[in-house]
């Protein structure tokens, strides 16, 4: 079995919906070239599920409606630290 690192470039609207091999490994989420990009680990081989993250600003609501649970992934800062997001997975839908 190997292992690569893929690379996801993220969107700040609305709910992503992102294809990963099962029993991924979420290494980081960084700006790179001004945008942010998720780093993740993963077994090419194996089947494939879709996952759906969310970004938020600071001070954003966030809406708990039923089923809906949801998993930190990480923070980063765009602009210098004048913006700062959260990048969030759902766990349940």
């Amino acid at each position: 079995m190997k292992k690569v690192i893929w690379k996801f470039e993220l969107d700040h609207k609305g709910n992503q919906e992102i294809e990963l091999p099962i029993d991924y490994e979420i290494l980081t989420i960084q700006v790179q070239n001004k945008t942010p990009c998720l780093w993740v680990l993963v077994d090419p081989n194996k089947p494939k599920e879709k996952e759906i993250f969310e970004i938020y600003g600071t001070g954003h609501e966030i809406h708990y409606d039923m089923g809906i649970d949801r998993k930190y992934i990480g923070t980063f800062q765009e602009n210098e630290g004048m913006y700062v997001w959260h990048l969030f997975r759902y766990t349940g839908v």
